[in-house]
């Protein structure tokens, strides 16, 4: 996604931040599969670091991605209740961006499929910054 926000000039309107479900691998860097399925794709992962989704992320940003059913049901329990700041971000599957590839995206770790889980966000995202530009 930053990728395709620097491509098309967005930097200063789009912010993009990436979090997890988990803290078990807070601050560690992405899974070596991942970085070498980007390498392939011309992305450089070495610099990012795990961070776990945290409250303030609903009250920050307009627009929170998840994986799958599992990833939505637990944003749903980490959101902040009771305080309007934190109904600012709309959570929704980041494949109800390219419903052709399904619901769900599937955990690559498992089933060595991280060159298909690539095209799918990819797929996503360029959907996705096109929507968001005709709100800009």
């Amino acid at each position: 996604m930053r990728r395709l926000v620097s491509e098309r000039g967005l930097e200063d309107k789009v912010q993009v931040d990436s979090a997890g479900i988990s803290s078990y691998h807070q601050g560690d860097m992405p899974d070596l599969r991942s970085i070498e399925c980007a390498d392939r794709h011309g992305l450089n992962l070495r610099s990012l670091r795990s961070r776990p989704v945290r409250a303030e992320d609903f009250a920050l940003f307009d627009l929170i991605l998840a994986m799958d059913e599992t990833n939505i049901e637990d944003l749903a329990w980490r959101r902040p209740e009771g305080d309007e700041r934190y109904n600012r971000a709309v959570v929704r599957k980041i494949l109800a961006f390219a419903p052709e590839y399904g619901e769900n995206v599937p955990d690559p770790y498992y089933q060595n499929g991280f060159d298909r889980v690539y095209e799918m966000l990819e797929a996503a995202c360029a959907n996705i910054l096109t929507a968001v530009e005709k709100q800009l």
